[in-house]
């Protein structure tokens, strides 16, 4: 567990974790709204390298981010929107992996099997207004996280 204490400890902490991430790899962001999921995918993708805006993929879907301006392919995805899970198969998810990595806000909406060597990542507001960042790591993370 560790507290971040406002928006830009949430944004470096992000960003250490984007100068981790490696094809293949999945982050499912579990936490409230408001809870600051977009905040930490923002960072991660400052660690990739990316400099342009983050807007939330609420709407999206799924926003893609390819090199040069990443130093990998990514997916941001946010599945609040998906009601029924006959939708999913239509975005591709399987094919982002194969040499790119993916950042997925309300991970829930995927079958458990989909996250077997995810990072999994619960963000709480805390009664002082602070984030409580607690994480779940599968064994592609072994040596990357958590972070020392």
């Amino acid at each position: 567990m560790m507290i971040l204490e406002d928006e830009q400890a949430t944004l470096k902490l992000g960003q250490e974790l984007g100068a981790l991430l490696q094809a293949g790899d999945q982050i499912a962001l579990t936490g409230t709204l408001g809870a600051g999921k977009t905040t930490l995918a923002r960072g991660i993708l400052a660690g990739l390298g990316y400099a342009g805006e983050v807007p939330s993929p609420t709407f999206a879907i799924v926003q893609q981010y390819e090199p040069p301006e990443t130093r990998l392919p990514v997916a941001h995805v946010d599945l609040y929107r998906i009601e029924d899970p006959e939708e999913i198969p239509e975005l591709g998810l399987d094919d982002v992996l194969i040499d790119g990595a993916m950042i997925v806000e309300w991970p829930d909406r995927l079958p458990d099997n989909f996250w077997k060597d995810a990072l999994h990542i619960t963000l709480e507001i805390t009664a002082e207004g602070n984030r409580r960042l607690t994480w779940t790591a599968g064994s592609a993370w072994n040596e990357r996280w958590p972070r020392t």
